[in-house]
């Protein structure tokens, strides 16, 4: 009985890794065909692959897509990850009367549909003069109810000796975060730094919104224009979409041992 239940559960996790496995390696069939041949659901790999990356690069601008989303990208996470791991730390290190009320108010923040402030957000945008560039990317997303949240529960692992150690020694607030809190809590800021990045990387209906010229379109937003053209040309689409996927991948495999243990809770 009991293999014949290990047996099922087999079967099932192969079936889950093939339908999680199938999107990407149609993918990567894909950008080597034809476009005609993508639409007649040929599975097999051709040899278009040059003629396909020689016409994304006439199609679109890589080099400043690329920039952009990496610019966006990278200052979004670093900025999440400083503030909200600050904001998560406060609110569960330190006491207050109105502690317990914010924090409420911030989590209702989360049941706010992004449709319902885009409009203002567009307006207060527009008002500073800071549309079409990276920052009015980055700014409504800096700090997030739910990354305040994940910090806040795996500070409650944090050990409070450290901290009461630190203050003996003669630390200050912001030595005993950056020095001791910070380095103690990396597999929270990892796997933090994953979903962060993720987020920033694939935002495609703000960005079509704030950024207004091609030169600072992201590569979602590029991927989206050949796709919605005329007559796309799969294969084509297909080279754009390998290449916007290939930076979360790598992030991922190289901090997925910090990932799960951040996802986990655990301290070191």
């Amino acid at each position: 009985m009991k293999n014949i239940r290990m047996s099922f559960v087999h079967l099932f996790l192969i079936a889950a890794s093939f339908l999680s496995l199938f999107p990407f390696a149609w993918m990567i069939i894909g950008m080597t065909n034809t476009s005609s041949d993508i639409v007649k659901g040929k599975f097999s790999f051709g040899g278009h692959l040059s003629a396909n990356w020689n016409k994304l690069l006439d199609s679109a601008d890589l080099g400043a897509a690329f920039y952009n989303s990496f610019l966006i990208a990278i200052l979004g996470t670093v900025g999440t990850l400083l503030l909200s791991s600050m904001a998560g730390y406060g609110f569960e290190v330190y006491r207050s009367k109105g502690k317990n009320l914010l924090f409420n108010v911030l989590l209702l923040s989360m049941m706010i549909p992004f449709a319902a402030v885009m409009i203002p957000l567009f307006r207060m945008f527009s008002s500073f003069g800071l549309l079409n560039s990276p920052f009015a990317v980055i700014l409504p997303s800096i700090t997030t109810a739910f990354m305040i949240f994940f910090f806040l529960q795996n500070t409650k692992s944090f050990p409070r000796e450290l901290l009461q150690a630190g203050r003996v020694d003669g630390l200050n607030e912001w030595q005993l975060f950056s020095r001791i809190y910070m380095p103690t809590m990396k597999p929270t800021y990892a796997a933090a730094a994953i979903i962060t990045f993720m987020n920033y990387w694939n935002s495609y209906l703000w960005p079509l919104i704030a950024l207004q010229t091609q030169d600072k379109k992201t590569l979602p937003l590029v991927v989206s224009s050949l796709a919605s053209s005329y007559n796309p040309d799969y294969g084509i689409v297909m080279v754009a979409i390998v290449l916007t996927t290939l930076p979360t991948l790598l992030i991922f495999f190289i901090l997925q041992k910090q990932f799960v243990q951040g996802m986990l809770g655990s301290v070191k």
